[in-house]
């Protein structure tokens, strides 16, 4: 069984935006959302800047008392996926027993993990929250998302760093093409902009230290000196298309492709020769139906460090060799810093936005360029290409890598 796969609802919480509209025309606007961190003191930290979420009101989505249970991640997987669910219009027709969740996070309730820990350390065991591990576990998005909204198919908790979001999707997509559900809320979320995650991201030197929001996340530049971290959720409807069709969903995009390989090559550098990154995409293009002819997206993954955007452009020229030089490429990290587990899925929802629009988001702060990184990477302006195909990669830590391929439906 191979059937194809829309996507018919999509939802967003995310530096830029709070809501698919906004975040639309902020990336193609080329708006920067990141900042100096304001969720704690950063007087003793080498890294100030983050992306954070603004404008982000989890009671439009939820109680007070749900809000209470919840970490932030999961605040935020439950508003993308209300989002995208509304705009599928998906009702009670939808048989519950085909339809799934595969939702992931990189890290989890990262905040409460901190938070319980410090009110274990200063007043005793016996005054930690009942509510901290169902709060902190990193599949309780992907449960409280099922649970919401009844899905009793297949719930599948994603976990490939920052390949989460774009794993997911893949999985799911895969899922509804061979035939073992008809509906799946996909995606990711992450909210871990805390002393201890950017600690640790800073000690690793994975971090830029730069505090000049501006020249924060710069990929492809060749002043580009680390990621900056942000946080959000990203979710997609995605469904068989006879599913779609029969209760007459309006279809946004069609799901053609995935591939997903591993380096096993180090825990958090990727293989510098960029190979099975390549293979990755290559497997999603061919699954797509790849032709010279047609014109191409890749949203890249583009995290502003040295290591990972000369991999990542060895990567997309050993998938598509000179044809590499034809492609339009472009980093949204720029503008969101990096999601993280969430990272993959707002990409895929910037990818649709570049085949509904004809308008590619750019890569903004460009200024320096990196004969290492000679691609066509939209430099600071939308620009009009009418991409045809549109790929969606990742890389996250461990060696993980993922694409997914879309396109227009009917094309």
């Amino acid at each position: 069984m191979n059937r194809r796969v829309v996507i018919t609802g999509m939802g967003i919480v995310s530096p830029i935006g709070c809501d698919v509209d906004t975040y639309t025309k902020n990336l193609l606007d080329g708006v920067c959302g990141i900042g100096k961190i304001t969720r704690f003191d950063t007087a003793e930290f080498k890294v100030k800047v983050a992306a954070e979420v603004n404008d982000f009101d989890p009671l439009q989505y939820m109680t007070k008392m749900e809000v209470k249970q919840t970490d932030l991640f999961t605040r935020f997987a439950l508003a993308a996926a209300a989002q995208a669910m509304e705009q599928s219009g998906i009702g009670e027709e939808t048989d519950h027993d085909r339809f799934g969740v595969y939702f992931g996070s990189g890290i989890g309730g990262f905040t409460t993990f901190m938070e319980e820990y410090d009110t274990m350390q200063k007043r005793g065991n016996a005054r930690v929250s009942p509510h901290f591990v169902p709060k902190m576990i990193s599949n309780i998005a992907a449960g409280q998302i099922a649970i919401r909204f009844g899905a009793k198919g297949p719930c599948v908790s994603v976990t490939t760093a920052c390949a989460t979001g774009t794993n997911a999707i893949g999985e799911a997509f895969r899922a509804i093409r061979h035939g073992y559900a008809d509906v799946v809320i996909s995606g990711g979320s992450e909210a871990s902009i805390n002393p201890l995650a950017v600690a640790g991201f800073q000690n690793c030197m994975a971090l830029t230290q730069t505090d000049d929001p501006a020249r924060a996340s710069i990929p492809f530049d060749k002043e580009r000196s680390g990621f900056v971290i942000g946080e959000g959720a990203g979710a997609l409807v995605i469904e068989s298309l006879e599913h779609a069709q029969a209760r007459g969903a309006k279809i946004l995009a069609e799901v053609v492709g995935y591939g997903s390989t591993c380096d096993a090559h180090h825990v958090t550098s990727p293989n510098p020769e960029g190979i099975d990154g390549g293979r990755a995409i290559r497997m999603a293009m061919d699954e797509a139906g790849y032709t010279a002819d047609d014109v191409v997206y890749i949203n890249a993954h583009g995290t502003s460090t040295p290591l990972n955007d000369s991999t990542e452009t060895k990567a997309i020229k050993y998938a598509m060799g000179e044809n590499a030089y034809k492609a339009v490429v472009s980093s949204t990290k720029s503008m969101t810093g990096h999601m993280l587990g969430a990272a993959g899925a707002a990409e895929a929802i910037a990818a649709v936005v570049a085949l509904e629009t004809g308008m590619i988001p750019p890569t903004i702060g460009y200024q320096t360029p990196d004969p290492d990184c000679d691609l066509d990477i939209c430099p600071n302006t939308a620009k009009k290409a009418d991409p045809t195909l549109a790929l969606s990669t990742s890389l996250g830590f461990g060696g993980h890598n993922a694409c997914i391929a879309l396109r227009k439906f009917g094309e």
